[in-house]
């Protein structure tokens, strides 16, 4: 009986972990669809602002125009910004950030270029400290779903570091969102700006749905706005390298907004599949532990069955 006791108590302890795993999961997966909200929302201002610098990119030379954030240097240092999150049980998602990061450390070692870091996420603060790495700023505790007020907290901090040239260039690490079971950490290359790489491609938006009780992602391609030269007769009441000097730090702004994004929705994803595998693992050990647990209560049974005609026999 203490064994059926044991089995039973398991039982009941894997049952009570299942409901916290499926409610965490449930959690995840309506922050996933604010995140995705969130992307769409913040879509129109970045399609707008892409085609505002496209149509001043074909009026002007941005080779001619002597604009700091376009100015390339010879590396000697760079800046390391890194997204993590601030919690685990989401899988793999943080250790594969901070494997990506480590990669690129040893990269710029081996070429003797030095590196700072800015880390976004408790999880690489508290990784990158405890091996005393060289930290610039750290930014912990953000919201759930990223803002632009926190987005442009970041990016004063990377131009500060750009512009005063204490940094020669700025790489940007995050988890790029690919579907609720994959995603994937690429470097990018922030400061400084690409003047080629302004015009926006294509893009997709993923939909999370549900159908028959399971979630499915969808995805389909974002209605980009054709970008459209500015009119030839268009006069500028401001020189046109000023408003491209006041447009450029709005875009890296939104570059990193839609980054934070994308590495929430990854996170949010991961954790999702994690608490839905862990609440699959914790259906089988259920039905594992029930079985045993029918078996020890047979085998029970059995002996009491076979003590009582024991005993009758010996009654005779």
């Amino acid at each position: 009986m203490a064994n059926l006791k044991f089995i039973r108590d398991r039982i009941q302890s894997v049952k009570n972990t299942k409901k916290i795993t499926e409610a965490m999961r449930l959690v995840a997966a309506a922050k996933v669809r604010r995140a995705q909200e969130q992307v769409i929302a913040t879509r129109p201002f970045a399609d707008r602002l892409a085609q505002v610098l496209f149509g001043l990119q074909t009026r002007l030379k941005f080779e001619e125009a002597d604009l700091p954030l376009l100015k390339q240097r010879q590396v000697k240092k760079v800046a390391l910004l890194v997204i993590t999150g601030d919690r685990g049980l989401c899988g793999g998602y943080n250790s594969s950030i901070i494997r990506r990061a480590e990669e690129r450390i040893q990269d710029l070692k081996k070429e003797g270029i030095e590196y700072t870091l800015v880390l976004v996420g408790r999880k690489a603060t508290q990784y990158f400290q405890r091996r005393e790495q060289p930290i610039s700023e750290t930014y912990v505790g953000l919201e759930q779903v990223p803002t632009a007020a926190e987005a442009a907290k970041i990016s004063d901090e990377l131009l500060s570091l750009f512009l005063s040239e204490t940094v020669d260039r700025v790489e940007l690490i995050y988890t790029r969102f690919v579907s609720l079971v994959n995603s994937r950490p690429v470097i990018q290359t922030l400061l400084p700006l690409d003047p080629q790489g302004l015009e926006t491609p294509d893009d997709e938006i993923f939909r999370l749905t549900t159908r028959g009780g399971q979630f499915k992602v969808e995805r389909e391609k974002a209605p980009a706005e054709k970008l459209q030269d500015l009119p030839q007769d268009m006069i500028f009441e401001q020189n046109p390298v000023d408003i491209l000097d006041a447009l450029l730090p709005l875009y890296l702004n939104n570059q990193l907004l839609r980054a934070l994004q994308e590495a929430t929705a990854s996170e949010l994803a991961a954790r999702m599949t994690a608490m839905n595998n862990a609440s699959d693992n914790a259906s089988s050990l259920i039905s594992a532990l029930t079985l045993s647990y029918n078996k020890a209560r047979q085998a029970a049974i059995t002996q009491e069955l076979l003590e009582v005609v024991g005993g009758a026999e010996a009654l005779k």
